[in-house]
């Protein structure tokens, strides 16, 4: 039913050296990079790559790698590709590219990971260098480690494309690990996650984060209710509009959620406010039923889905920047927070129902959040 991901990240890391990898950021991706994966998802449509591409690759006695210590294996095909960008570990021969790889396993092992992060390495030197390899998984992106592969491009300057032959390497790694079983075909085009997390080291056990502050029902004025319960954690994260008035103040959003709340109860019939959380033009997040009950606009995915709401019609205009970064912000804190699987997929409200919600303009904009799938 669900079309598979391949999910490009790229992390930047300000120069070379163990100092700098304690900042990193994540960056637009490069021209080059966009055209190389639009290229390869049309090439497979077409059911012609992988027939004459070859790569030559740099096994980990080759370069050096200590002893491999990671135990977590990939069941395969995996759904979902990584691809990092690394600026910092410019290498443009066999023998830089190998001191660049034992420095940076050395500098993972340091932190607590058990190897090198990524299952391969794409060096400048248009070699493709063994990470943790095929079979086990890396530590590259929290979330995506138990189904996908990461693989990292060594770098090039920042701004900059990596070379062609590195390019050329990458794009046969991938119909490689496609046309051998380890990386399933189907897959739609890149999508841009933030990944600043990669060169940090790994927290022990799970790490809290709070949430956005939440006004709750008690604040802006709730009838009581009780609703179907959720089916935790959720596996989508759904985006709508409630396609009336907008507010932009506390007190005009409180006044707007109590009318929706008696629209849905008093003239559809429903247990409550038909969504989980609905975000306001004054920045704020207000619990509509929250985490643990159902909503009643997303028919077949009320019990599995959060659905998160912004207020006001946005078919022209999108919501403004402090709407934007707080529904962001709530979506991350459900998945730290348990309450949103990690490898959930986030959509509108026209992708699951026959309608104009969330507005094309708000539509545009999800599109490129992480995780969306239409």
């Amino acid at each position: 039913m669900l079309s598979w991901l391949l999910v490009f990240s790229v992390l930047v890391l300000p120069a070379w050296g163990v100092s700098s990898w304690e900042n990193p950021q994540t960056t637009q991706v490069s021209e080059g990079l966009q055209q190389l994966f639009g290229n390869i998802s049309q090439l497979f449509e077409k059911g012609i790559l992988g027939r004459d591409d070859v790569f030559i690759m740099v096994s980990r006695e080759e370069w050096g790698a200590k002893a491999i210590g990671c135990s977590s294996k990939l069941s395969r095909p995996v759904d979902v590709l990584v691809v990092h960008h690394i600026p910092g570990l410019e290498c443009h021969n066999k023998t830089a590219c190998s001191q660049k790889l034992r420095e940076l396993q050395a500098y993972h092992i340091h932190n607590s990971w058990c190897d090198v992060a990524y299952n391969f390495l794409v060096g400048d030197d248009g070699r493709v260098y063994e990470g943790v390899g095929w079979n086990v998984q890396g530590s590259h992106d929290q979330g995506y480690n138990s189904i996908s592969l990461g693989v990292a491009f060594f770098g090039t300057k920042e701004g900059h494309s990596p070379s062609p032959v590195s390019l050329s390497a990458m794009k046969a790694l991938i119909s490689h690990a496609v046309m051998n079983g380890h990386l399933s075909f189907k897959y739609i085009q890149p999508l841009l996650v933030k990944s600043e997390d990669c060169l940090v080291p790994p927290q022990k056990g799970i790490q809290k984060k709070d949430c956005p502050h939440i006004i709750p029902r008690s604040v802006w004025g709730a009838r009581e209710s009780h609703c179907l319960k959720m089916t935790l954690p959720a596996k989508y994260a759904i985006i709508l509009h409630t396609a009336g008035r907008t507010c932009s103040q506390p007190d005009e959003c409180r006044l707007l959620l109590r009318d929706l709340q008696s629209f849905f109860m008093d003239r559809l019939s429903a247990c409550d406010i038909g969504y989980n959380f609905l975000v306001g033009q004054d920045g704020g997040v207000y619990e509509g039923v929250g985490w643990n009950n159902q909503g009643s606009k997303t028919d077949g995915y009320n019990d599995i889905a959060l659905s998160i709401t912004f207020m006001g019609t946005f078919t022209g205009s999108s919501p403004n920047a402090a709407a934007l970064e707080a529904a962001q912000d709530l979506i991350q804190c459900a998945v730290v927070n348990g309450y949103l699987t990690p490898n959930y997929l986030l959509m509108g409200h026209s992708d699951v129902s026959n309608t104009l919600s969330p507005g094309q303009a708000l539509y545009n904009i999800i599109k490129t959040w992480p995780h969306f799938k239409h």
